[in-house]
């Protein structure tokens, strides 16, 4: 008889505990809020000194294929802009509707090996602009002949997130108000030898398209809230 009450105890506990992992699992998706995001027209073709060109196949690196990409991510966004002086910079943009633990972004870190490219370097870093800081990792890599130096930031909700802890911290700070929040990743890169020249232009072109922006779609980016800076 006491055994069968103290299983029975066990039983009610764990029925309760389900019950309770239930009611707090969030359900409320904050992308479903106010204006719908949309890459393409959030990313004009043409801003500043920058044009859209054609680019070729396989120039852009994905870090899965099609199928695969369409599990994680709600909407992509992959092109080359050149400027007037011939410089190149490769954005791609991933945003996913639910960043939930089980629909996480993928970083560079993990998609350029998995493509066969090295990581020669990985460093912490920020892109000052007009309406506050952004805080990047740059990356070099290189893959025989090619070589790729790479900025990126990713965000949760409307805040650049850095790394695994502050990415949590984040889905939880959603997670206990019963929110789901979105989340992008942006990505700019150049295929040149000269590393650092590489970042520069990268950074300019994050500066001019972010200028080109209007403020939810800049916050949305970049988790910049800011008004311009007065000269």
């Amino acid at each position: 008889m006491k055994k069968s009450m103290v299983l029975y105890g066990l039983l009610v506990l764990m029925i309760a505990a389900s019950a309770s992992a239930m009611a707090l699992r969030p359900t409320h998706r904050i992308a479903d809020e106010g204006q719908k995001v949309d890459l393409e027209r959030m990313i004009p073709k043409q801003f500043g000194d920058w044009s859209a060109i054609e680019q070729s196949s396989g120039q852009i690196v994905n870090p899965q294929q099609t199928e695969a990409l369409n599990a994680i991510y709600t909407q992509l966004l992959s092109r080359t802009y050149v400027n007037a002086k011939g410089e190149t910079v490769m954005l791609s943009i991933a945003y996913g509707s639910d960043q939930s633990d089980a629909k996480a972004l993928h970083y560079p870190e993990v998609c350029y090996p998995a493509q066969g490219f090295q990581v020669l370097s990985n460093q912490p870093s920020a892109i000052s602009t007009d309406f506050g800081d952004i805080r990047v990792k740059r990356l070099q890599t290189v893959m025989g002949n090619r070589s790729e130096p790479l900025i990126y930031w990713s965000t949760v909700g409307d805040k650049v997130v850095v790394g695994g802890k502050e990415t949590k911290l984040e889905q939880l700070r959603y997670g206990f108000k019963g929110q789901i929040p979105d989340g992008l990743l942006f990505r700019v890169s150049s295929v040149t030898n000269e590393a650092e020249s590489g970042y520069i232009n990268q950074q300019n072109f994050v500066r001019d398209l972010l200028a080109a922006s209007n403020p939810a779609d800049r916050s949305k980016l970049a988790g910049l809230n800011q008004l311009a800076k007065k000269s």
